[in-house]
């Protein structure tokens, strides 16, 4: 028996390693070719100490104060050279990837389907034998080379992976260079080129209400983290607040309404900030936000969106006087 372990390290690659039943972490590593922070491998220097974000283990008995307090144990801190993992486990590791000697995983695939799904979104879908050994935390990127250039560009994911197929977003930006490849030459069967995991924005365990916010093409981490949730479903409740410019950004209503459906406990609304626009809701998200959604500040926010929907979202809860329990974001801004 396996148990799969997610390593985050500082610089936002993700590596994955299997550990055995009763292998320390930090030996599962070692044994595929991780060499994560250590030193004296008995407990006793504190210098493989990071953080595990979720996931059930056994802290070991033979580490000393010095090296881990009682204190740091219960706020989630382990030593790898004694953490044995009796779940899958998502741990930070407190050193950038290369110290570690390793690095973002590269995989080839080919386009399987490539959508408009408005003037604004491009729906790209890839598959490819090596995906299949693609693992990620619902939320996290990766980049894409554009075809025919040397240069990439960074999407999340919008699905997860199943049958070495994931699938993303993709803001048409006028003049862009993935962009103007995926509307003027794409066609299935393109080999594409991608480097990741990447990000540390992705679902943690859950263990409150979650508010959602998604500013266009933001979107698309939070279809895949749903779809992580409608698997093992959340005894929490999940509010989704979905925020475009135009009538036409709207996309994947569909998804949402389906994901409704499939999690009890899972809600969502969408606003359109256009005045001229004849969608029922208008304005921006921040207008949306009830006071049951923050529930309080005993709250998870995750929020995907252009720097100007995260400054505005980080005022509006400043001027709320709360300090949800966690808030988690990612910025973008659009490559020409």
């Amino acid at each position: 028996m396996t148990h799969k372990i997610a390593l985050n390290f500082e610089d936002g690659v993700t590596r994955f390693i299997d550990a055995n039943l009763g292998e320390t972490v930090a030996d599962a590593a070692y044994r595929q070719g991780i060499n994560v922070p250590l030193d004296c491998r008995d407990g006793a220097c504190g210098a493989c100490k990071c953080f595990a974000e979720s996931g059930r283990y056994d802290l070991g008995e033979e580490y000393i104060e010095d090296a881990l307090s009682e204190a740091e144990a219960e706020q989630g801190y382990v030593l790898t050279c004694q953490m044995r993992a009796e779940s899958d486990c998502v741990i930070r590791v407190p050193a950038a990837s290369d110290i570690c000697k390793t690095q973002q995983a590269n995989y080839q695939a080919a386009i399987s389907n490539v959508r408009q799904l408005s003037e604004s979104t491009i729906a790209l879908s890839i598959k490819g034998e090596s995906l299949n050994q693609l693992a990620f935390l619902p939320g996290q990127y990766v980049n894409l080379q554009v075809p025919g250039s040397d240069q990439t560009r960074a999407y999340s994911f919008s699905s997860l992976q199943k049958d070495g197929e994931v699938s993303f977003l993709i803001r048409n930006v006028p003049g862009g260079l993935m962009s103007s490849f995926l509307t003027n030459l794409a066609k299935a069967g393109d080999s594409v080129n991608l480097a990741g995991p990447l990000g540390a924005f992705y679902l943690r365990e859950i263990k409150r209400p979650l508010l959602l916010l998604a500013g266009g093409t933001g979107l698309a981490p939070f279809t895949a983290m749903l779809e992580k949730i409608a698997e093992h479903g959340s005894e929490h409740p999940l509010h989704l607040i979905y925020g475009v410019t135009h009538d036409h950004d709207l996309v994947e209503m569909e998804k949402l309404e389906a994901f409704a459906a499939r999690i009890p406990n899972f809600t969502y609304s969408a606003c359109v900030a256009s005045p001229d626009s004849a969608y029922p809701q208008k304005g921006y998200v921040t207008q949306h936000i009830e006071p049951k959604h923050l529930n309080d500040g005993e709250v998870d926010i995750y929020l995907c969106g252009p720097p100007p929907m995260v400054e505005a979202v980080s005022g509006f809860i400043r001027e709320q006087g709360l300090e949800p329990a966690n808030f988690y974001y990612e910025k973008f801004a659009a490559s020409a």
